[in-house]
This record gives structure tokens, C-alpha cells and sequence, in this order.
């Protein structure tokens, strides 16, 4: 595995909301995919690769008088992730039924206690999206399914799927630590139905689904709802996450192309979740 190098800003924010949400929206956009929020305003990460010294010249509330923004960054090797995420990693808690918590936290009273260690990779339930996709497996039968989990991150979405009854999984990433790190978690929590692997929707030919789950973003789930389309059993149900509400009617538009139909949406801050059934 490549030795990848993060870019770490440290934003202090007065007041804190919303401007703290605001800014993690405008950095998701911008291509920074982790995100910390702490006592005094956001941590953001991004991948060196895909940094550049102008980064933040589209963030356009850094330039505003409403809030008080300051920042500093620093490069981060992946090999000191581990401390970084233990001082900032707290336990959540779902609808009171699943706990996401890291392996030295305390195991809570819920129904689905998912021990995940993040590491550089996305998805521990604190951010809307995954937050939304746990919601989505909760309310929604994965009993008996088979489920394709898309752009796994830690593969908290696999596991909970799993854990809810789903009998045949696939978790897949592109990125070649995500895919380490779903492996680990997956044997972490004792699933035994959990395939990973590590590439893109170039993997799904010959493949069928009774469900898929794809917290990714916009752009890459544009370029391949029509490959989950193809691999979408009769009544399956397909789970969209990684954009927001201003991107839902050409989201849906390219479902539509798909016969697939819009059936529910969730929202949390300006994040959104769509579930669609064919």
C-alpha cells in the first residue's frame, strides 16, 4: 500500500453554527473528504494528490462578515491518522437501535453495536450521509437480500446490512486503504457474508443485487446509476447519498432514464438520501 499523505486545515470558527456546517458543505465540494468538528470549528482532510495552493479560493464563507474564520494546515502522514482520530472520535448512536463506536469505547445499550476503526478511511456515522444510509438499512427490509454496498469507505454500511439480515454482501472502493480498512472492520464485527473488494463499478458486470447502497458523490454516482440499474434484481431498491437537496432533480432524472422511481428522501443539514425502487 502507498504511503498516501493528507493535507489537514484547522478551521476556528465564531460562531460556530452554521457555520461549521456550511463550511464542511462548500469543502465536500471542493474535494476534501474527512471531516472533524471540534470545540472550536472543523478539521478538514484532503489528499495531497488533490490539493493545490487555491484550494480554498471557492470557499466563499471565508470571505463573508457574518462569522469570524481562521485556519492553519499541515501535511499528515497516513501512519499518524490512528492518533489523530482517537482524540476526535466519539461514540454515536442512530435512532437509539445502532451504536458506531471505535474498539476502546465503552459498548453501549443498542440493538447493533458496530465497532468501527476509521482510520483515513469515510464512514463512521458522524457525517449526514452515512448517518442517512443507517437510517435507510433501519427502515427497510435487508432480510434474506443480497446487497452491494458501493464506495464502502469502512464498511459500516455492509456490516449493519449484515447485522439486519442481509445474507449475500458485497463491499466495494476504489481507494486502496478504504479497502484494507473494510476488511479489517468486517472481521472486527464477525460478519461472514461480507465479500470486499478493492476497484470501481467495472466490477459489477455479471453481478446482481436486491439492494444497493452508494454513498459516494454526485458526479461519480451520475456516471454509474446506469451500471446499478443493470445489476438491480426485479423490486430492488437502490440508496443514494453524497450530494444535496439542489442535486436531487438531476439525480433523479438520471434514475428516471433508468425506470427508476424516487420513493423516499431523507435530509439532515443540507445532505440528502434517496431510495429508489425499480
Amino acid at each position: 500500500m502507498s504511503n498516501i499523505i493528507y493535507i489537514g486545515y484547522n478551521f476556528k470558527v465564531k460562531p460556530l453554527q452554521p457555520a461549521t456546517e456550511i463550511i464542511i458543505a462548500e469543502l465536500g465540494y471542493a474535494g476534501f473528504e474527512s471531516f472533524v468538528e471540534t470545540e472550536e470549528g472543523v478539521t478538514a482532510y484532503i489528499q495531497k494528490e488533490e490539493w493545490n495552493a487555491n484550494i480554498l479560493d471557492d470557499i466563499h464563507i471565508l470571505t463573508s462578515d457574518e462569522f469570524e474564520i481562521t485556519f492553519d494546515f499541515n501535511e499528515i502522514e497516513q501512519t499518524n491518522w490512528n492518533e489523530e482520530w482517537e482524540k476526535n472520535f466519539n461514540p454515536i448512536i442512530v435512532d437509539n437501535e445502532v451504536s458506531v463506536r471505535a474498539p476502546f469505547h465503552e459498548k453501549p445499550d443498542t440493538k447493533y453495536d458496530l465497532i468501527i476503526e476509521p482510520k483515513m478511511s469515510f464512514g463512521t456515522g458522524h457525517h449526514e450521509t452515512t448517518h442517512m444510509m443507517i437510517q435507510h438499512i433501519l427502515k427497510n427490509d435487508f432480510k434474506g437480500k443480497s446487497v452491494l454496498d458501493m464506495g464502502c469507505g469502512t464498511g459500516v454500511l455492509a456490516i449493519l446490512a449484515e447485522k439486519v439480515g442481509a445474507t449475500k454482501l458485497d463491499a466495494i472502493d476504489i481507494d486502496n486503504w478504504c479497502y484494507l480498512n473494510s476488511v479489517e472492520n468486517v472481521e472486527r464485527n464477525d460478519c461472514n457474508n461480507i465479500s470486499v473488494y478493492e476497484g470501481d463499478a467495472t466490477l459489477l458486470d455479471g453481478k446482481t443485487y436486491d439492494s444497493i447502497i452508494a454513498n459516494i458523490n454526485r458526479n461519480i454516482l451520475l456516471a454509474d446509476i446506469e451500471s446499478y440499474a443493470k445489476c438491480l434484481n426485479e423490486n430492488g431498491t437502490l440508496f443514494l447519498s453524497g450530494f444535496y437537496q439542489e442535486d436531487i432533480p438531476i439525480i433523479e432524472a438520471e434514475c428516471n432514464k433508468q425506470m427508476l422511481k424516487l420513493s423516499e428522501t431523507l435530509q439532515k443539514g443540507q445532505w440528502v438520501s434517496l431510495k429508489f425502487i425499480n
